[in-house]
This record gives C-alpha cells, sequence and structure tokens, in this order.
C-alpha cells in the first residue's frame, strides 16, 4: 500500500523552516535546570507566592499571573514534533515563546476583568470552541500510528512508488536589474525608462563593469539585484528562456515584460537530480505517519456511526435555510 496522496504538497517543506523532526515524533527538550548550590538558605517570606511556590519557579510574570518551568514545559510538550525540535535547535524560540504567552496573558486578564467572556454571545462561542477542541484533542489521542510505523520496507515501497516527488528541479542563481516600465505607462515615464535603461546598458558594456555595482545603483527592484538560487518553475517563463541559453556568468539582453524591463545575469547552475531515500527518510517517514493518522481517525469516526448512525431532519434544516436567507 502506498501513500502517494497528498505527499507532493508535503514534502520539500521550506520552512524557512523548522528543522525536522525524528520519525515517529520527538521529545518534549528538556529545559536547563537551575544551578544547584552546595547550602542554599531557607527562602524567605518575600521568595515565596501565596501558594507556597518559590520565585525561582517562576519563568515570567505579567500583572497577577505567573508562567512558571512547569507550565512551560507542559506547553512544550503539547507542540508538534518539528516545532519541538527546533526549540531544541533554537534556544532563542523558547523566549519568543514566552514572550508570546505573556502576551496572551495579558490580554486574557484584561478580557477577564472586564467580564467579556461572560457576554451571551462570547459564552456560547467559547462553548462551541471548547467542544471542538475536547473533539480534536480525542481524535488525535485515539489516531496516533503505532510506534514502529513506517518500517524500513515500507518507506523503501513508499519512496519507490512516489520517487517523482522526491525530484528536485534544476536551479539557477540570478543576480538581476529592473527598470519599471509598465506597459500601459505614460510616455513621458515610458521616455524615462529607456533613458535610465540605456544609460545602465552603457555601464554594462564597459571594461571591467561590475554588474551587481550597476544593480545596486539604478535597480527599481529594491533588493539589490541579488535574487539567490531559483528553481525553473520558479522563474518567469520569459525570463527562464532566455536563462537557459545563457553561459555561467553571462548577462542577457534587456527583456521587456509587462512591469518593465530585466537585465539577468546567470552566476550558476545547479542540475535537477532525485534526493535519496536517506534524504527524504524523516520528512517522507512524518507524511507517512499524518496520513496514517488520518486514515485511522475517519475509521475510528466511522465505527462511531455505525454504532450510532447520525439523523438529519431535512425538512428543519431545508426550513432553517429558508429563514435565513430572508
Amino acid at each position: 500500500m502506498t501513500c502517494a496522496v497528498g505527499l507532493a504538497g508535503t514534502i520539500g517543506f521550506t520552512v524557512g523552516a523548522l528543522a525536522e523532526a525524528p520519525p515517529g515524533g520527538a521529545v518534549a527538550p528538556k529545559l536547563r535546570p537551575a544551578p544547584q548550590v552546595a547550602s542554599k538558605p531557607k527562602a524567605s517570606p518575600e521568595a515565596v507566592n501565596v501558594d507556597g511556590r518559590s520565585r525561582e519557579d517562576v519563568v515570567a510574570h505579567v500583572g497577577d499571573s505567573d508562567i512558571t518551568s512547569a507550565q512551560l514545559r507542559a506547553y512544550v510538550a503539547t507542540l508538534g514534533a518539528r516545532e519541538q525540535a527546533a526549540i531544541a535547535k533554537e534556544p532563542a524560540l523558547l523566549n519568543q515563546m514566552v514572550r508570546l504567552m505573556l502576551n496572551e496573558r495579558v490580554v486574557l486578564q484584561e478580557a477577564i476583568a472586564k467580564k467579556w467572556d461572560q457576554q451571551p454571545h462570547v459564552a456560547v462561542q467559547l462553548e462551541q470552541l471548547r467542544e471542538r477542541a475536547l473533539v480534536e484533542l480525542y481524535l488525535q489521542s485515539v489516531s496516533i500510528p503505532p510506534a514502529n510505523y513506517p518500517s524500513e520496507e515500507e518507506l523503501q515501497k513508499t519512496y519507490d512508488a512516489n520517487r517523482s516527488v522526491f525530484v528536485v528541479p534544476r536551479q539557477f542563481q540570478l543576480s538581476h536589474i529592473f527598470v519599471s516600465a509598465p506597459k500601459d505607462a505614460d510616455r513621458a515615464t515610458e521616455d524615462k525608462a529607456k533613458k535610465a535603461l540605456e544609460e545602465i546598458e552603457r555601464k554594462l558594456k564597459a571594461a571591467g563593469a561590475d554588474f551587481m555595482a550597476v544593480a545596486r545603483a539604478g535597480n527599481d527592484a529594491g533588493d539589490g539585484g541579488d535574487l539567490g538560487w531559483l528553481s525553473e518553475g520558479q522563474i518567469r517563463p520569459e525570463i527562464r528562456a532566455r536563462v537557459t541559453g545563457l553561459a555561467k556568468g553571462a548577462v542577457s539582453e534587456a527583456i521587456r515584460l509587462d512591469d518593465g524591463w530585466h537585465i539577468v545575469k546567470l552566476i550558476d547552475t545547479k542540475a535537477s537530480y532525485t534526493r535519496s531515500l536517506a534524504e527524504a527518510r524523516d520528512q517522507l517517514a512524518q507524511q507517512m505517519r499524518t496520513e496514517r493518522a488520518n486514515v485511522l481517525r475517519r475509521a475510528y469516526v466511522a465505527e462511531l456511526l455505525k454504532k450510532r448512525p447520525a439523523v438529519v431532519n431535512e425538512i428543519a434544516l431545508s426550513n432553517l435555510l429558508d429563514s435565513v436567507r430572508k
């Protein structure tokens, strides 16, 4: 049985992203404990909260609300495997998380102080959200794939059946110069753009011309001229056709598009290749587990509905729709 469905949308995860987590999920990262001392003096009354909790357990505070190390560990444990792996790799993300929690706490305090949560329409929405959250958390708990899924054999079969998904297209490292000149611009704007383009072309044809220096001086794109690495599919067709014919280090002629003039320099290229199973293993395993969880979830709900069939009063529903439309 293969997992072709949905793989294309996940393979090639671009997190500018969070680090890939190990197959089968990740353990919540352990927070560094407080330094141990040989002899610790008894905490003064000022160092202990009303509930007896030591201030040393408090990670952050806002208003009358504390965030403790235990609460933070519990929060991290609820995150996905990728988020946990990212925090383990980049501790600064934990600081950002705490600040986000503080923002939420201060807003929560304000809402409760104003008894906003007690308004009838808000109370209804809160109950709906609670029910949905409960359903989602419960379904997650009953649709966890076995810890040993996928096996090496299942991974290999799925990889072989979806090999095309792992093809990395040819890539181009580009620099460019853009002169804005929309096709519907007035004559004065068009003339100004042509003069700017002629000056840029004159500079580029000079002996020893520095493309990037010219780009920084006369580029309407505002990116300094560096486009970095782009795959074939990310490049506009009209420009791609010119780029594929350039030698490494060559500069194209000005290309007229609807938004203006483009001059492109090809810095380097990378040939297309297929990622190996070793390269794609973690990502593929995570996707397979996600898809298996979805299958288990649907099967579980279907089994519940067999035991307790759902009935819809179509007449009442139709009447309701009619009243809504009026």
